[in-house]
């Protein structure tokens, strides 16, 4: 048997391995465009983008999540907008496709009088506990709750703040931390409201999905964990207490094969049940 014969055994050995052909299919971002807002800063609808890795997004990037919409802009690291694709996150080399994108597309389709402007500020592994002023998240070496306050006082420079929408509580699913999720979930929404000077902001949540109910014991089993369930119900009833907010289901999602993160299939679905959710709070009236 030749080399070349067996390099390519090899590779298709690999490639058939769980997970392993999906890493390989993705593909590299486009050279990114860096482009001029709108003019009108009403006609550029801003978008906050926070909580922890699902929100960031570590599905793996394919073609179609580098496709150029000039309808869709994000603000990169360096405080300039560009045209939006996979990966909208940095908090980490490994992020990858998330809800962001899919959102901003379909928020951008429903009105296209307006550009859309995402503002990533999600921190993969970052407890609710990181998103308070002056927190420090030695993971990251970043202040998520501080730095996702100041890129959105950046962007709105340039346009509105329209909407905010939040992925987190994989960190904070354990027992104890579970127990006290629904206070400082409200607490965030009034504090990141008056920081912004917006009191009617819509806030959308969304729900853990069901793959992370459960965790591997001591013994190496799968377990219940009853915390994430705890953490849905305070992301589903919250809206009792709190005005303008809305939250969206994980039902029917999948995992990239690690039991903790949406692949990018349902990063795309999470990131439309966001848009429609953000669309009805919107055509509600104030009050």
């Amino acid at each position: 048997m030749s080399n070349q014969t067996i390099f390519l055994v090899s590779f298709l050995a690999l490639a058939l391995l769980p997970g392993v052909g999906a890493r390989a299919q993705a593909v590299q971002p486009r050279l990114r465009q860096v482009v001029a807002p709108p003019a009108r800063r009403e006609k550029f609808q801003l978008y906050l983008l926070v909580g922890q890795s699902n929100m960031a997004g570590r599905g793996y990037v394919e073609a179609p999540d580098t496709v150029p919409n000039r309808h869709v802009l994000r603000l990169n690291p360096a405080g300039q907008w560009e045209v939006a694709q996979d990966p909208i996150h940095f908090d980490k080399p490994v992020a990858g496709v998330g809800p962001g994108l899919a959102f901003g597309r379909a928020m951008a389709a429903a009105d296209t009088s307006v550009v859309i402007g995402l503002i990533p500020g999600a921190v993969g592994g970052s407890g609710i506990d990181a998103w308070v002023p002056g927190a420090y998240f030695a993971d990251t070496k970043t202040h998520p709750y501080d730095d996702a306050l100041a890129r959105a006082r950046v962007a709105q420079q340039a346009g509105t703040l329209a909407g905010i929408i939040w992925h987190q509580g994989e960190t904070d699913s354990s027992p104890d931390k579970s127990a006290a999720y629904a206070p400082k979930l409200a607490a965030l929404v009034a504090r990141l409201r008056a920081d912004l000077h917006a009191p009617t902001l819509p806030f959308v949540a969304g729900e853990l999905p069901a793959f992370q109910f459960t965790k591997t014991g001591p013994d190496g089993t799968a377990q219940p964990n009853p915390g994430a369930a705890r953490v849905n119900t305070a992301v589903a009833t919250l809206g009792k207490t709190v005005a303008h907010y809305a939250y969206v289901s994980a039902a029917g999602t999948t995992d990239r094969g690690d039991h903790l993160h949406f692949d990018a299939r349902s990063a795309r679905l999470m990131g439309q049940r966001y848009a429609q959710a953000m669309q009805r709070l919107q055509r509600r009236p104030s009050r």
